[in-house]
């Protein structure tokens, strides 16, 4: 029972140890994400266990639009491995200023919110390894660096334990 509340407190205790996005109010460049990713945008990223060892190294072509009060965000992944895959945003603005965002692979809601040069956006994740599919949390931060750059670093965790982390560079020609 000391071993379960130790953990307990411990996971409490990391949780509140994450900076809220607004502590990145005054940085430069601002990022408004449904900004950056208007029209077409190329990525490069990875996949960490948490050990560090990568296993997964990929490349996104990427395009965004309005439609109507939404923000649209068709994302084609191509990994290294030779497989591919397509993922569709549809991003509804909140009137606190959030965006909400759904997906095919993405359970319930997704939640981000922006100051400054940050963007902070979690949610749930169906994720396919192997034959099985894991629902695991994603806490994205994406950080705008200058006009044509955003670097993203997310954790990835499963029952509140991180199994890896996804770091991807994003690069506009415009």
């Amino acid at each position: 029972m000391k071993r379960l509340l130790m953990l307990g407190s411990v996971l409490a205790l990391t949780a509140c140890a994450m900076p809220d996005v607004s502590r990145y109010a005054q940085e430069e460049p601002k990022l408004d994400v449904t900004q950056y990713f208007q029209g077409k945008t190329e990525a490069w990223g990875m996949f960490q266990k948490r050990n560090g060892e990568v296993v997964k190294r990929f490349h996104i072509k990427m395009e965004g639009h309005n439609q109507d009060d939404k923000f649209i965000l068709k994302e084609h992944f191509f990994y290294t491995d030779g497989t591919s895959q397509e993922r569709v945003w549809t991003f509804t603005p909140q009137t606190d200023g959030s965006l909400h965002g759904s997906a095919d692979d993405v359970v319930g809601v997704a939640i981000g919110k922006g100051a400054g040069n940050a963007f902070r956006m979690r949610y749930t994740l169906k994720l396919p390894v192997g034959d099985s599919v894991y629902n695991v949390k994603f806490d994205d931060w994406l950080f705008r660096v200058d006009e044509k750059t955003v670097v993203n670093r997310a954790s990835v965790t499963k029952f509140g334990f991180e199994v890896g982390q996804v770091t991807v560079f994003f690069r506009r020609d415009q």
